[in-house]
Protein backbone atom coordinates (compact mmCIF):
# COMPACT_ATOMS: atom_id res chain seq x y z
CA UNK A 1 0.00 0.00 0.00
CA UNK A 2 1.61 3.23 -1.31
CA UNK A 3 0.44 6.06 1.29
CA UNK A 4 4.03 8.03 0.70
CA UNK A 5 3.44 9.13 -2.77
CA UNK A 6 0.65 11.79 -2.85
CA UNK A 7 -0.62 14.46 -5.55
CA UNK A 8 1.49 17.28 -5.41
CA UNK A 9 0.01 20.60 -3.80
CA UNK A 10 -2.48 19.18 -1.46
CA UNK A 11 -2.77 20.75 1.87
CA UNK A 12 -2.40 19.14 5.16
CA UNK A 13 -6.31 18.23 5.55
CA UNK A 14 -5.74 17.15 1.82
CA UNK A 15 -2.63 14.99 2.61
CA UNK A 16 -4.79 12.78 5.80
CA UNK A 17 -7.76 12.38 3.49
CA UNK A 18 -5.94 10.74 0.94
CA UNK A 19 -4.11 8.79 3.18
CA UNK A 20 -7.40 7.66 4.95
CA UNK A 21 -8.66 7.01 1.63
CA UNK A 22 -5.88 4.92 0.34
CA UNK A 23 -6.03 2.73 3.88
CA UNK A 24 -9.87 2.41 3.50
CA UNK A 25 -9.53 1.05 -0.24
CA UNK A 26 -6.77 -1.51 0.93
CA UNK A 27 -8.22 -3.04 3.90
CA UNK A 28 -11.92 -2.74 3.59
CA UNK A 29 -12.51 -1.01 6.81
CA UNK A 30 -14.41 2.65 7.38
CA UNK A 31 -12.57 5.29 8.79
CA UNK A 32 -14.38 8.02 8.38
CA UNK A 33 -14.62 9.05 12.22
CA UNK A 34 -11.02 9.66 12.09
CA UNK A 35 -11.55 12.53 9.38
CA UNK A 36 -10.89 15.69 10.96
CA UNK A 37 -10.04 19.37 9.61
CA UNK A 38 -7.36 21.70 9.05
CA UNK A 39 -7.80 24.10 12.51
CA UNK A 40 -7.58 21.06 14.85
CA UNK A 41 -4.64 19.67 12.72
CA UNK A 42 -2.34 22.66 12.92
CA UNK A 43 1.51 21.67 11.91
CA UNK A 44 1.05 17.60 13.08
CA UNK A 45 1.38 16.11 9.74
CA UNK A 46 4.71 18.01 9.55
CA UNK A 47 5.91 17.89 13.15
CA UNK A 48 4.12 15.37 14.85
CA UNK A 49 2.63 12.60 13.15
CA UNK A 50 4.30 10.34 9.88
CA UNK A 51 1.67 9.03 7.71
CA UNK A 52 -0.82 10.94 9.05
CA UNK A 53 -4.62 9.96 8.25
CA UNK A 54 -6.87 11.39 10.87
CA UNK A 55 -6.97 12.40 14.86
CA UNK A 56 -8.72 10.37 17.53
CA UNK A 57 -10.93 12.79 19.59
CA UNK A 58 -10.20 12.19 23.03
CA UNK A 59 -12.84 13.76 26.06
CA UNK A 60 -11.42 16.54 28.16
CA UNK A 61 -12.99 17.42 30.99
CA UNK A 62 -12.65 20.50 33.59
CA UNK A 63 -11.62 20.03 37.17
CA UNK A 64 -11.21 23.10 40.28
CA UNK A 65 -10.62 26.18 40.52
CA UNK A 66 -7.78 25.04 43.23
CA UNK A 67 -5.93 27.41 45.02
CA UNK A 68 -1.87 26.79 45.07
CA UNK A 69 0.74 28.69 46.39
CA UNK A 70 4.09 27.82 43.86
CA UNK A 71 7.96 27.95 44.97
CA UNK A 72 7.86 31.75 44.19
CA UNK A 73 5.29 32.34 46.82
CA UNK A 74 3.07 33.61 44.76
CA UNK A 75 -1.04 32.16 45.85
CA UNK A 76 -2.85 31.54 42.31
CA UNK A 77 -6.17 29.49 41.22
CA UNK A 78 -5.58 27.17 38.65
CA UNK A 79 -7.83 25.41 36.23
CA UNK A 80 -7.42 21.67 35.08
CA UNK A 81 -7.92 20.34 31.66
CA UNK A 82 -7.89 16.55 31.89
CA UNK A 83 -8.20 14.65 29.07
CA UNK A 84 -9.02 10.88 30.17
CA UNK A 85 -12.00 8.46 28.78
CA UNK A 86 -11.81 6.88 32.36
CA UNK A 87 -15.31 8.05 34.22
CA UNK A 88 -15.16 8.89 37.87
CA UNK A 89 -11.65 10.63 37.18
CA UNK A 90 -12.55 14.30 37.12
CA UNK A 91 -15.11 14.26 39.14
CA UNK A 92 -12.78 12.71 42.23
CA UNK A 93 -9.82 15.50 40.97
CA UNK A 94 -12.43 18.22 40.55
CA UNK A 95 -13.55 17.17 44.75
CA UNK A 96 -9.85 17.30 45.66
CA UNK A 97 -9.36 20.37 44.38
CA UNK A 98 -12.91 21.57 46.28
CA UNK A 99 -11.46 19.80 49.64
CA UNK A 100 -7.89 21.55 49.17
CA UNK A 101 -9.25 25.62 48.11
CA UNK A 102 -11.80 25.23 51.20
CA UNK A 103 -9.26 23.93 53.58
CA UNK A 104 -6.81 27.19 54.30
CA UNK A 105 -3.84 27.54 52.76
CA UNK A 106 -4.51 25.51 49.90
CA UNK A 107 -1.49 23.40 48.37
CA UNK A 108 1.95 24.32 48.81
CA UNK A 109 4.43 23.53 45.78
CA UNK A 110 8.27 23.27 45.60
CA UNK A 111 10.09 21.63 43.18
CA UNK A 112 14.15 21.13 42.17
CA UNK A 113 15.05 21.22 38.68
CA UNK A 114 17.41 18.21 38.00
CA UNK A 115 17.13 18.70 34.07
CA UNK A 116 16.61 15.95 31.18
CA UNK A 117 19.09 13.17 30.89
CA UNK A 118 20.72 10.95 28.51
CA UNK A 119 23.35 7.74 29.26
CA UNK A 120 25.84 7.05 26.45
CA UNK A 121 27.89 3.85 26.61
CA UNK A 122 31.78 3.58 25.85
CA UNK A 123 33.48 0.27 25.75
CA UNK A 124 37.35 -0.25 25.10
CA UNK A 125 37.83 -1.15 21.40
CA UNK A 126 40.21 -4.22 22.50
CA UNK A 127 38.93 -6.78 24.40
CA UNK A 128 41.09 -5.62 27.61
CA UNK A 129 38.80 -3.45 30.22
CA UNK A 130 39.80 -0.20 30.50
CA UNK A 131 38.82 2.44 33.07
CA UNK A 132 37.67 5.77 30.98
CA UNK A 133 36.27 7.79 34.37
CA UNK A 134 39.57 9.83 35.13
CA UNK A 135 40.32 10.80 31.27
CA UNK A 136 36.48 12.02 30.95
CA UNK A 137 36.11 14.34 33.88
CA UNK A 138 40.01 15.99 32.82
CA UNK A 139 38.29 16.26 29.40
CA UNK A 140 34.85 17.59 30.72
CA UNK A 141 35.12 21.05 29.49
CA UNK A 142 35.80 20.33 26.21
CA UNK A 143 32.92 17.60 25.69
CA UNK A 144 30.29 19.80 27.27
CA UNK A 145 31.22 22.43 25.06
CA UNK A 146 30.71 20.05 21.92
CA UNK A 147 27.78 18.81 23.64
CA UNK A 148 26.04 22.92 24.29
CA UNK A 149 27.51 23.77 20.83
CA UNK A 150 24.80 21.52 19.46
CA UNK A 151 21.69 23.65 20.15
CA UNK A 152 21.36 27.66 21.59
CA UNK A 153 18.97 26.09 24.14
CA UNK A 154 20.67 23.89 25.91
CA UNK A 155 22.82 23.42 28.63
CA UNK A 156 24.69 20.27 30.86
CA UNK A 157 23.96 20.95 34.79
CA UNK A 158 25.73 18.46 35.89
CA UNK A 159 26.92 14.36 34.87
CA UNK A 160 27.51 11.47 36.24
CA UNK A 161 29.85 7.98 35.35
CA UNK A 162 29.06 4.54 36.18
CA UNK A 163 31.02 1.49 35.23
CA UNK A 164 30.14 -1.64 34.88
CA UNK A 165 31.02 -5.05 33.02
CA UNK A 166 33.45 -3.32 30.74
CA UNK A 167 31.26 -0.53 29.77
CA UNK A 168 31.46 3.09 31.06
CA UNK A 169 28.15 5.46 30.91
CA UNK A 170 28.46 8.71 30.89
CA UNK A 171 25.35 10.04 31.81
CA UNK A 172 24.29 14.22 30.97
CA UNK A 173 21.92 16.18 32.87
CA UNK A 174 20.59 19.37 30.70
CA UNK A 175 18.55 22.46 31.03
CA UNK A 176 16.94 22.79 28.06
CA UNK A 177 14.99 26.31 28.00
CA UNK A 178 11.09 26.24 27.22
CA UNK A 179 11.34 22.45 25.32
CA UNK A 180 10.82 19.25 27.07
CA UNK A 181 14.32 18.85 25.39
CA UNK A 182 14.55 14.70 24.52
CA UNK A 183 15.59 15.16 21.21
CA UNK A 184 17.80 18.53 21.63
CA UNK A 185 19.87 16.38 24.69
CA UNK A 186 19.68 13.04 22.36
CA UNK A 187 21.23 15.24 19.84
CA UNK A 188 24.22 16.50 22.16
CA UNK A 189 24.99 13.45 23.32
CA UNK A 190 25.20 11.85 19.82
CA UNK A 191 28.11 14.95 19.62
CA UNK A 192 29.47 13.95 23.00
CA UNK A 193 29.90 10.46 22.08
CA UNK A 194 31.01 10.93 18.58
CA UNK A 195 33.81 12.99 20.21
CA UNK A 196 35.09 10.93 23.14
CA UNK A 197 35.11 7.72 21.37
CA UNK A 198 37.50 9.39 19.34
CA UNK A 199 39.36 11.00 22.12
CA UNK A 200 39.55 7.78 23.91
CA UNK A 201 40.37 5.48 21.20
CA UNK A 202 36.98 4.07 22.66
CA UNK A 203 33.96 2.21 21.07
CA UNK A 204 30.25 4.18 21.18
CA UNK A 205 28.00 1.59 21.93
CA UNK A 206 24.66 3.72 22.09
CA UNK A 207 23.71 6.87 23.04
CA UNK A 208 20.54 5.99 24.89
CA UNK A 209 21.76 3.31 27.24
CA UNK A 210 19.03 2.94 29.77
CA UNK A 211 20.79 4.56 32.93
CA UNK A 212 18.68 7.48 32.09
CA UNK A 213 15.97 5.54 32.63
CA UNK A 214 14.08 7.16 29.96
CA UNK A 215 10.17 6.55 29.74
CA UNK A 216 10.78 3.78 32.47
CA UNK A 217 10.68 3.67 36.12
CA UNK A 218 13.58 3.03 38.20
CA UNK A 219 15.01 3.24 41.62
CA UNK A 220 17.57 5.18 40.44
CA UNK A 221 14.96 8.09 39.17
CA UNK A 222 13.22 7.03 42.09
CA UNK A 223 15.52 8.43 44.41
CA UNK A 224 17.70 10.69 42.82
CA UNK A 225 14.64 12.31 40.35
CA UNK A 226 14.82 13.12 36.60
CA UNK A 227 13.49 16.99 34.83
CA UNK A 228 11.66 18.53 37.43
CA UNK A 229 10.97 16.59 41.14
CA UNK A 230 7.84 18.20 42.79
CA UNK A 231 6.43 17.89 46.16
CA UNK A 232 2.97 19.22 46.73
CA UNK A 233 1.71 19.04 50.25
CA UNK A 234 -1.66 20.31 52.08
CA UNK A 235 -2.93 20.52 55.19
CA UNK A 236 -7.01 19.81 55.27
CA UNK A 237 -8.96 20.13 58.92
CA UNK A 238 -11.39 17.64 59.75
CA UNK A 239 -14.35 19.89 59.08
CA UNK A 240 -13.39 19.92 55.25
CA UNK A 241 -12.64 16.02 55.78
CA UNK A 242 -16.09 15.75 57.16
CA UNK A 243 -18.43 18.65 54.78
CA UNK A 244 -16.57 17.35 51.64
CA UNK A 245 -14.36 14.34 51.34
CA UNK A 246 -17.25 12.47 53.70
CA UNK A 247 -14.76 10.69 55.59
CA UNK A 248 -12.61 10.92 58.82
CA UNK A 249 -9.20 11.47 59.25
CA UNK A 250 -8.73 8.40 60.98
CA UNK A 251 -10.35 6.24 58.00
CA UNK A 252 -8.06 7.82 55.90
CA UNK A 253 -4.74 7.51 57.72
CA UNK A 254 -5.98 3.66 58.69
CA UNK A 255 -6.36 3.39 54.64
CA UNK A 256 -2.65 4.83 53.88
CA UNK A 257 -1.04 2.58 56.51
CA UNK A 258 -2.56 -0.36 54.69
CA UNK A 259 -2.62 1.01 51.10
CA UNK A 260 1.17 3.14 50.44
CA UNK A 261 2.88 1.36 53.34
CA UNK A 262 2.22 -2.03 53.76
CA UNK A 263 0.75 -3.00 49.99
CA UNK A 264 3.23 -1.32 48.12
CA UNK A 265 5.66 -3.07 50.04
CA UNK A 266 4.36 -6.60 50.08
CA UNK A 267 4.17 -5.53 45.77
CA UNK A 268 7.66 -4.15 45.51
CA UNK A 269 6.69 -1.12 44.45
CA UNK A 270 8.83 1.65 43.22
CA UNK A 271 6.82 4.55 44.16
CA UNK A 272 3.76 4.20 46.86
CA UNK A 273 0.93 5.78 45.64
CA UNK A 274 -2.61 6.22 44.67
CA UNK A 275 -3.15 6.90 41.27
CA UNK A 276 -0.87 9.78 40.27
CA UNK A 277 -0.32 8.13 36.61
CA UNK A 278 -3.94 8.75 36.23
CA UNK A 279 -4.05 13.21 36.56
CA UNK A 280 -0.17 13.08 35.07
CA UNK A 281 -1.71 10.88 31.81
CA UNK A 282 -4.74 13.20 31.99
CA UNK A 283 -2.74 16.29 31.86
CA UNK A 284 0.13 15.31 29.78
CA UNK A 285 -2.17 14.22 26.86
CA UNK A 286 -4.71 17.51 27.02
CA UNK A 287 -1.48 19.87 27.00
CA UNK A 288 0.49 17.96 24.16
CA UNK A 289 3.15 16.92 26.18
CA UNK A 290 5.33 12.97 25.88
CA UNK A 291 2.49 10.91 27.42
CA UNK A 292 5.18 8.07 27.61
CA UNK A 293 6.97 9.96 30.29
CA UNK A 294 3.65 8.64 32.62
CA UNK A 295 6.41 5.69 33.04
CA UNK A 296 8.55 7.70 35.92
CA UNK A 297 5.88 10.39 36.32
CA UNK A 298 4.14 7.12 38.15
CA UNK A 299 7.55 6.62 40.62
CA UNK A 300 5.42 9.36 43.00
CA UNK A 301 5.41 8.96 46.64
CA UNK A 302 2.31 9.79 48.26
CA UNK A 303 2.64 10.53 52.45
CA UNK A 304 -0.39 10.94 55.23
CA UNK A 305 0.35 11.79 58.58
CA UNK A 306 -1.81 13.27 61.77
CA UNK A 307 -2.06 16.70 62.38
CA UNK A 308 -3.44 18.31 65.32
CA UNK A 309 -7.40 19.01 63.69
CA UNK A 310 -6.76 16.69 60.30
CA UNK A 311 -4.18 15.05 58.05
CA UNK A 312 -1.25 16.31 55.83
CA UNK A 313 -1.13 14.94 52.79
CA UNK A 314 2.39 15.50 51.12
CA UNK A 315 2.84 13.97 47.37
CA UNK A 316 6.46 13.80 45.96
CA UNK A 317 7.19 13.55 42.32
CA UNK A 318 10.77 12.90 41.39
CA UNK A 319 10.28 12.68 37.71
CA UNK A 320 7.77 15.80 35.94
CA UNK A 321 9.03 15.83 32.22
CA UNK A 322 7.23 18.78 30.95
CA UNK A 323 7.83 21.92 28.01
CA UNK A 324 6.08 24.73 26.84
CA UNK A 325 7.43 24.57 23.26
CA UNK A 326 7.68 21.98 20.96
CA UNK A 327 6.43 18.67 20.77
CA UNK A 328 2.58 18.33 20.90
CA UNK A 329 2.04 21.98 22.67
CA UNK A 330 2.10 23.66 19.64
CA UNK A 331 -0.79 21.30 18.03
CA UNK A 332 -4.09 23.57 18.45
CA UNK A 333 -6.04 22.29 21.01
CA UNK A 334 -3.22 21.21 23.23
CA UNK A 335 -2.19 25.10 23.36
CA UNK A 336 -5.24 26.19 24.26
CA UNK A 337 -5.50 23.53 27.68
CA UNK A 338 -1.78 25.04 28.29
CA UNK A 339 -3.14 28.03 28.09
CA UNK A 340 -5.88 27.28 30.78
CA UNK A 341 -3.37 25.23 33.23
CA UNK A 342 -1.18 28.12 33.01
CA UNK A 343 -3.38 30.90 32.72
CA UNK A 344 -2.19 32.17 36.06
CA UNK A 345 1.13 34.81 35.95
CA UNK A 346 4.34 33.77 38.13
CA UNK A 347 7.46 34.51 38.42
CA UNK A 348 8.62 31.22 37.45
CA UNK A 349 10.02 29.97 34.05
CA UNK A 350 6.75 28.63 32.43
CA UNK A 351 7.99 24.79 32.59
CA UNK A 352 8.48 24.78 36.00
CA UNK A 353 4.74 26.09 36.41
CA UNK A 354 3.68 23.82 34.52
CA UNK A 355 5.46 20.68 36.64
CA UNK A 356 4.18 22.44 39.61
CA UNK A 357 0.98 22.85 38.36
CA UNK A 358 0.99 19.07 37.58
CA UNK A 359 1.93 18.01 41.17
CA UNK A 360 -0.67 19.82 42.88
CA UNK A 361 -3.26 18.36 40.46
CA UNK A 362 -2.00 14.93 41.48
CA UNK A 363 -2.08 15.78 44.97
CA UNK A 364 -6.02 16.61 44.53
CA UNK A 365 -5.93 12.99 42.89
CA UNK A 366 -4.39 11.61 45.68
CA UNK A 367 -6.52 13.35 48.42
CA UNK A 368 -9.84 12.34 46.55
CA UNK A 369 -8.80 8.70 46.49
CA UNK A 370 -7.83 7.64 49.57
CA UNK A 371 -11.48 9.22 50.92
CA UNK A 372 -13.30 7.29 48.59
CA UNK A 373 -11.48 4.64 49.70
CA UNK A 374 -12.07 5.30 53.40
CA UNK A 375 -15.35 5.93 52.89
CA UNK A 376 -15.93 2.59 51.09
CA UNK A 377 -17.55 4.56 48.02
CA UNK A 378 -15.26 3.66 45.30
CA UNK A 379 -16.83 0.93 43.98
CA UNK A 380 -20.13 3.27 44.16
CA UNK A 381 -18.91 6.24 42.25
CA UNK A 382 -17.62 3.44 39.37
CA UNK A 383 -21.10 1.91 39.44
CA UNK A 384 -22.46 5.30 38.83
CA UNK A 385 -20.00 7.31 36.25
CA UNK A 386 -18.33 4.72 34.40
CA UNK A 387 -21.63 1.89 33.46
Amino acid sequence: MDIRNLPAGLTTEGRCDERRTRIEQETGTDLSLLKTDAAHIGQADEKNCEQMLGTVPLPVGYAGPMTVTFSSGERHDIHLPLATTEAALVASVNRGCKAISTSADGVQVTSVHHGVSRSLVLKPRSQKERSYTMEIEKNTDMWKNIGEATSDHLKIMKHEIDEADGFTFLTIFCDTDEAMGMNMVTIAAQAIGDWLAQELDAELITIAGNVDSDKKPSKRTHDRGRGYEVTASAMIPSSVITDVLKTTPEAMLAVADAKLRIGSKLAGAIGANLHAANIIAALYLATGQDAAHVAEGSLADTMVIKEKDGIRVTVRLPAILVGVRGGGTGLPAQSQCLDLLLKAKTKLHRKQQLAESIGAAVLAGELSLLAAQASQTLATAHRKLAR
